[in-house]
């Protein structure tokens, strides 16, 4: 978590330096206004979570500043802790009245000091933390909203489909093991537990990339972190993966590799992803015996990854309509999946601050080409 800012507002520098001493052992970052025109002018530059504004300054006072501050929409939210060694009833009554969140009389007690500064400070965050909270709402209702006419029709065709056939394949070995085991010889057992796990990890696989994907629509509000992890782009990992693979489907002599490795701006998990939905999707639209190859190159500060297949393609049309739960032609060619593979891949390829493009001929190739930042040791 970063430092708290706390704005300390007082035309006497030596002031600074005493609320400087108190704050010590605390890890606070101090910044220091010397009037209310400074700190006014200052809150873009200190982001401030907490002010502590003396009252008794030259210009403009500190109940004017207060008030001025508080009158700011991005600020309100921002606690202000008066400093005064005025002690009337009345003169605490106008800081209060213009908008101040505590008072502290002088000479500074540094117990005292600490106390209010960690109560109001914690005020803050929760405050913060509420307002979080509210634009993630904001987020889904607004995700939600957008999607829905996508969602319509394509989840009841791709998503119920999908979850239906690896669950009716676990139950139905299920209720044969259970109705038939006494009868079964190792075999026929071993061979029907096959038929669960693969359905299993079938259910398991559609459901993680559900995951990522409602993940990268909550996450769009920050993408910065996504942008703050890194991994290595290892040419080694890469094809021992995909070869793996593909070995696993009867393809392995279909992948070609020209792979440059570089420190990319995305998660290991992400980039994982990333490759495995693309190559995912040359295999299961491009016929056996034809190749796909998977290149990547880095150019000035991106790496440039792209996947090139000689399958079925697509038309214009269909690059404009990628989108989650929305596979093409599926009626002419059977293929497991929700078309939720290049949503993912392109959702995170634009959080890291990187583009995504798919060029096509239909009938004939596809190229899926994304540039990621990659990051300088």
């Amino acid at each position: 978590m970063s430092q708290l800012s706390i704005l300390i507002v007082d035309d006497e520098p030596d002031n600074f330096d005493v609320l400087e001493t108190l704050l010590s052992e605390q890890d606070y970052q101090l910044h220091y206004a010397a009037s209310g025109q400074d700190a006014i002018a200052s809150l873009d530059t200190f982001n401030p979570d907490l002010i502590l504004l003396d009252v008794m300054m030259p210009g403009i006072d500190g109940i004017e500043v207060c008030r001025r501050i508080k009158a700011m929409s991005k600020w309100q939210a921002v606690p202000i802790i008066m400093v005064t060694a005025l002690n009337s009833k009345s003169d605490l009554a106008h800081c209060l009245s213009a908008g101040a969140d505590d008072f502290i009389s002088k000479p500074v007690n540094g117990i005292e000091m600490r106390a209010r500064v960690h109560s109001m400070l914690r005020i803050k965050q929760q405050y913060d933390n509420i307002q979080s909270l509210s634009r993630i709402q904001e987020n889904t209702i607004e995700f939600l909203e957008s999607n829905l006419n996508e969602l319509r029709g394509n989840l009841a065709s791709s998503l119920s489909h999908e979850l239906n056939t690896p669950l009716n394949g676990i139950l139905g070995t299920i209720g044969l093991l259970g109705d038939d085991l006494e009868e079964m010889d190792v075999t026929e057992i071993r061979e029907m537990l096959g038929w669960a796990d693969q359905s299993a990890r079938r259910l398991e696989k559609l459901t993680k990339k559900f995951l990522i994907y409602l993940e990268l629509e909550l996450s769009a509000s920050r993408p910065e972190k996504i942008a703050s992890v890194r991994s290595k782009f290892s040419a080694t990992t890469i094809e021992a993966g995909l070869k793996s693979y593909a070995e696993s489907i009867n393809r392995s002599n279909d992948l070609i590799f020209a792979l440059e490795e570089a420190e990319i701006a995305i998660s290991e998990r992400y980039l994982s992803a990333i490759i495995y939905e693309l190559v995912d999707n040359a295999l299961k639209f491009s016929l056996p015996e034809t190749t796909i190859k998977i290149s990547s190159q880095v150019v000035g500060e991106m790496l440039h990854l792209s996947v090139h297949d000689l399958g079925r393609g697509m038309t214009e049309e269909q690059i404009a309509k990628v989108g989650a739960f929305m596979q093409f032609e599926r009626k002419s060619y059977e293929q497991q999946g929700i078309g939720m593979g290049l949503k993912i891949a392109k959702k995170i390829v634009e959080l890291a601050g990187g583009e995504f493009s798919i060029t096509s001929v239909y009938q004939q190739e596809t190229t899926v080409t994304l540039t990621v930042p990659i990051v300088r040791n």
